[in-house]
């Protein structure tokens, strides 16, 4: 246990943050270990989606090194019990509730806040009360009730009419050929399931286009021969290729997203497979039979009644437009209800509604914000990944709506063979929670990978009134919803601010965060009300550069007003664009801070899917430290001496990144780079020097991240700078995208 003294200290004195000795190769391999298992680790921030989760690991390492003295041995201090009751943490872009969490668990007063109401809500439950005998009754009496109702939805028989369970029901998109006009299946491929490591379990499960009849082969055939009706296939190929399908019957090319357009509405799907497992509890793929068909259609009219009676309330929210629903509403998905069939929609309303209906408040909404959980899972858009890991792949896996043209229909409820399911996500993600919360542990770097002991227990106790009324209370966890360019929190009143910014034109959150919105808001309570979205003016992330730094640089001039004089504010940051950058910079230096010190380490899991897709992904965050402009003793430095200075420490970090077996991009070297560039340059006179200063070096920045940072091997030696003749030569693309007032245009 940290003593109060000593806590009290090490806020006042020189930290070990803003220091060169922040053991930036600590953080990463421990960061390493738990991006592979984020849900594991730190299951607490994941009871409910949300986009760009950072790691606890890292944010925990933050934390200490803002609270700890420089010089402070980090890796020892990161396995030990805290209590800096004195400290206190604000939070403006909470997201999944990182930072709120691990300054808990540190004994900090923690204050958070986000603009998003879904965001608000998911931190609200996952850190307020729980109680696990409560949340196990009434699981169970879902199960017995409700859940018997939604399991003899997803029963099917095998070859032999037996009676089994439906782990999955196989579905495929198809749409009416332009010239011929007949139904053209959008099969990219017929090949329906296969392991996720094929060269160990090559066997992989084939739908025939003949007669549709599923069998197995293996992933390196590249010729199969039906065993029903003996037509020889590519089983790797199907009637769609890319933006275009080619019909089978008149052999007429045309584009798919022309032809959905022309249709007026979404996508239609036939159902041609099902996985089932059968009464010695085996798995079997087999073809969809005419019994369930007629047993779909059933559903159907089933929840028109259901509709009809007022007996379940479905979501009728509209798709508004917007960077991240524009596919999906190039395919005429108009209404948020419209990304689930019918069975779907029955098995959740009633499932929904009998949660609604639970009598304890905590307990209910708890168990609501799993359901929530649950239907990233149970949609149109989730796809199946095979045998050999989790079945389903959600619907944000590419971080986008994009439609799914074999979508795939997971077991609502679920059996303990599924995933995705109602009743795998109560055990792998709430009571996982609930344990993590009782004894909350660390990523250790060898040996079982947990450390106990490592915190106190969560308090369970959730403030959201907002502004708090008098002291803070200890270990206090205060919540609010709202822009945080405005907070209503007094001058003075936090140590420090700590967050994870969102970035310029990424994600847009809010736009994939009305999916689960539709849904909460049909019975709102705690941040939940009933506005149509959860899309809001004065959210951050922004399309035009310009509005995002000035969106930004108003939340940073709160936190500078927030903040205590000799507070510091630190985040996490990357971007592979020059914009990302020079807004930044606007937004840090023009809300009166500068950057003191930048620490890269090791972000997400690099084979995350939109990071496996990049041909030179990221996979460092930039921890940057920022103090207040007054506060900051240093001499600014001009351009080039700033340049030459971020040259010798990007050096100097690489290599120490390369001594613990970080293979890194060439984006990696160039925000390293970059952001040891926007430290060096000291608190300069205003926003505009230090972009200016950004815009000058552009091309020898370029060329020393291209060239002079390269490390071959933990003990090699940084190249020969570039000069500033040789740099002529370079380009980089910071010009073309800097506001033009700060070009002198």
């Amino acid at each position: 246990m940290m003593p109060r003294s000593e806590t009290t200290k090490s806020i006042f004195q020189s930290r070990l943050i803003e220091s060169d000795g922040f053991p930036l190769e600590f953080l990463s391999t421990v960061a390493a270990r738990e991006s592979w298992r984020k849900e594991i680790y730190r299951p607490v921030y994941h009871i409910h989606k949300w986009w760009a989760k950072r790691l606890g690991s890292v944010f925990r390492g933050i934390l200490l090194g803002c609270l700890l003295p420089e010089g402070t041995n980090l890796e020892e201090a990161f396995y030990q019990k805290h209590d800096f009751s004195d400290g206190s943490v604000f939070d403006p872009f909470m997201g999944s509730g990182t930072t709120v969490g691990e300054a808990h668990k540190l004994g900090c007063v923690a204050l958070g806040r986000d603009i998003n109401p879904v965001a608000c809500e998911s931190v609200r439950i996952a850190l307020g009360p729980l109680d696990r005998h409560q949340l196990q009754s009434a699981f169970s009496d879902l199960s017995a009730t409700v859940g018997e109702r939604i399991r003899e939805l997803y029963q099917s028989e095998d070859e032999r009419g037996r009676r089994c369970k439906v782990l999955y029901y196989f579905w495929v998109k198809y749409v009416p050929c332009p010239q011929c006009a007949s139904n053209v299946d959008l099969f990219p491929t017929r090949i329906i399931a296969r392991n996720a490591y094929p060269d160990r379990k090559p066997e992989i499960q084939i739908c025939c286009p003949r007669c549709g009849d599923i069998f197995s082969a293996l992933n390196t055939d590249t010729h199969v021969r039906c065993c029903s009706c003996e037509f020889d296939f590519n089983p790797h190929t199907g009637y769609a290729s890319g933006a275009k399908a080619t019909c089978p019957f008149c052999s007429q090319s045309f584009l798919i997203a022309k032809a959905v357009r022309d249709s007026g509405q979404p996508p239609a799907h036939r159902l041609y497979g099902k996985l089932l497992l059968t009464p010695e509890d085996k798995k079997i793929y087999l073809r969809a039979t005419a019994a369930d068909i007629q047993a779909y259609e059933e559903c159907s009219s089933l929840l028109q009644r259901e509709l009809e009676q007022g007996r379940i309330r479905l979501p009728e929210a509209a798709l508004a437009d917007g960077f991240n629903t524009r596919q999906a509403i190039g395919y005429n998905y108009r209404t948020w209800r419209d990304f689930f069939n019918d069975r779907q929609l029955l098995a959740l309303g009633w499932l929904h509604e009998a949660i609604v209906r639970l009598p304890d408040p905590s307990t209910r909404e708890a168990l609501l914000l799993l359901f929530s959980g649950v239907l990233e899972f149970n949609n149109l858009f989730a796809s199946y990944k095979g045998e050999g890991t989790g079945a389903v792949r959600h619907m944000f896996s590419h971080h986008i709506l994009k439609p799914e043209r074999m979508p795939i229909e997971a077991n609502v409820w679920g059996t303990p063979k599924s995933s995705g399911s109602f009743s795998n996500l109560y055990k792998t993600r709430l009571l996982r929670a609930l344990d993590y919360r009782a004894a909350p542990f660390e990523v250790r770097m060898k040996g079982s990978g947990k450390a106990h002991l490592s915190s106190d227990p969560f308090s369970g106790r959730v403030d959201t009134a907002w502004p708090p009324q008098g002291d803070f209370k200890p270990r206090g966890i205060y919540l609010s919803c709202g822009s945080s360019d405005e907070t209503g929190l007094p001058d003075g009143c936090v140590d420090f601010v700590v967050t994870d910014p969102p970035f310029f034109d990424n994600v847009h959150y809010s736009e994939l965060a009305d999916f689960f919105y539709a849904w909460q808001s049909l019975y709102p309570r705690g941040f939940i009300n009933d506005a149509p979205t959860t899309r809001h003016a004065r959210e951050v992330q922004d399309i035009s550069a310009d509005n995002f730094a000035a969106k930004l640089r108003a939340v940073f001039a709160e936190c500078h007003r927030l903040l205590k004089a000799d507070g510091i504010l630190v985040f996490t940051y990357h971007h592979s664009r020059a914009e990302g950058w020079t807004s930044l910079v606007e937004a840090v230096f023009g809300a009166g801070f500068s950057v003191v010190n930048a620490h890269p380490v090791k972000a997400e899991m690099s084979v995350a899917t939109p990071k496996s897709q990049a041909s030179e992904p990221i996979q460092l965050d930039i921890i940057l430290v920022c103090q207040k402009k007054e506060c900051d003793t240093r001499i600014p430095l001009e351009p080039s001496e700033a340049l030459d200075e971020a040259v010798k420490r990007a050096s100097h970090k690489l290599t120490r990144l390369a001594a613990i077996g970080l293979k890194l991009s060439q984006n990696d070297r160039r925000i390293i780079l970059i952001s040891q560039f926007v430290a060096a340059v000291g608190p300069v006179a205003s926003a505009d020097v230090a972009a200016h200063a950004l815009l000058t070096e552009q091309k020898r920045l370029e060329a020393a991240a291209e060239s002079s940072l390269e490390t071959t091997d933990s003990t090699a030696n940084p190249k020969t700078v570039v000069t500033s003749s040789q740099s002529q030569q370079m380009s980089f693309s910071f010009e073309s995208t800097v506001p033009r007032r700060m070009r002198g245009e």
